[in-house]
């Protein structure tokens, strides 16, 4: 396919998903303004918050749990199935049900149980039956309005989450993050758009390396969840297999495994995610680890965060993924917003 043919793009993109991408840092903006307004209660001090949420609706706050860190005094537990943990109990625990449709099942069975062990509680969601749970238990529900798929609204999932974290003091103020990482993606965007051709635009290079290949994402830190949403933009958009890895974790396994199957690696490519905010030793590892794969005759190539701040570089390579992915959803002829194979799981079997 002719990556600047623009009226394919518009015949596969039914549902515009590109707009979707475009406009992730308006989302992300609004997010943080509303969950600096949204009404919210006196809580109690938490000494830990638990985020249950699946797919798109979680994603949000793996980054968020990525950036916050360095930063909160307290642990924060990113929780993708139905059973809380045991020590998830009373009013020191801050359950946070994260649901992009609001009928996710694992998150309304956390919900109930949270309940049942006098967690305190919030919801974040646009609707449905867990709004309907959330409000009829007397418990702060921030509803946000987004039609589309649950990992289009990463901005709003992010966004609200860090207000929240702030509001409730266990963050500094991240307001020069935010500025930072908005101006960063909006500069970014001008060279990844449809009608930039390939030979300006480095999404479109960078998924046309990925066409025909399995993917490989590597990340250390607070890029390893951008590392997933790689992965999984790329196999929900493109519909095409990817898989992520984590420094240094991976230099203790994956590095073993660059010999067999010999026709299935050359077949392969992996891709660093790099940024100046990386600790030095892991950066070493992630230039190290790159040697070694392509010493091996594998694929390789690297992708640089923009900006000057953490959060910058999480979103502007998380941005520049999103675009990948969509350009080579456009390569295989895919659909870029339907995952008809997915809904049998969403709601519960």
């Amino acid at each position: 396919m002719d990556f600047d043919d623009l009226a394919k793009f518009r015949s596969l993109d039914r549902q515009d998903m590109i707009g979707q991408i475009y406009d992730l840092p308006q989302h992300l903006a609004e997010a943080w303004d509303s969950g600096m307004s949204l009404p919210l209660p006196q809580m109690d001090r938490v000494k830990n918050v638990i985020i249950s949420g699946m797919g798109g609706s979680i994603i949000g706050a793996d980054l968020l749990a990525a950036y916050a860190a360095p930063l909160c005094p307290v642990p924060i537990h990113i929780h993708r199935d139905y059973e809380l943990p045991a020590w998830a109990s009373g009013s020191e625990t801050l359950v946070i049900a994260s649901s992009h449709s609001g009928s996710t099942d694992e998150t309304q069975a956390v919900f109930e149980q949270a309940r049942a062990k006098n967690c305190q509680q919030m919801v974040i969601t646009t609707g449905g039956k867990l709004a309907e749970m959330g409000k009829a238990s007397n418990i702060p529900v921030w509803l946000f309005n987004h039609a589309g798929q649950p990992r289009a609204a990463i901005g709003y999932s992010f966004g609200l989450l860090l207000a929240l974290l702030h509001r409730l003091d266990l963050i500094p103020d991240p307001t020069a993050d935010v500025h930072d990482a908005l101006h960063a993606m909006r500069n970014q965007q001008t060279n990844l758009l449809p009608e930039v051709p390939v030979a300006f635009n480095p999404a479109k290079r960078m998924a046309g390396q990925l066409v025909g290949r399995w993917v490989a994402v590597f990340a250390a830190e607070h890029l390893a969840p951008v590392a997933r949403r790689w992965k999984s933009q790329i196999n929900e958009s493109a519909k095409a297999w990817a898989q992520f890895e984590f420094l240094p974790e991976a230099n203790y396994n994956t590095l073993a495994g660059l010999n067999n199957p010999e026709s299935g690696l050359m077949q392969a490519i992996a891709l660093f995610l790099q940024a100046p905010s990386n600790h030095p030793r892991n950066q070493l590892r992630l230039d190290r680890t790159r040697e070694i794969f392509m010493t091996q005759g594998i694929n390789t190539d690297s992708i640089q965060a923009k900006g000057e701040s953490r959060m910058a570089h999480i979103w502007t390579l998380l941005h520049f993924g999103d675009y990948t992915s969509y350009y080579l959803a456009m390569m295989y002829g895919e659909d870029p917003t339907p995952v008809d194979v997915l809904t049998v799981f969403n709601d519960g079997l």
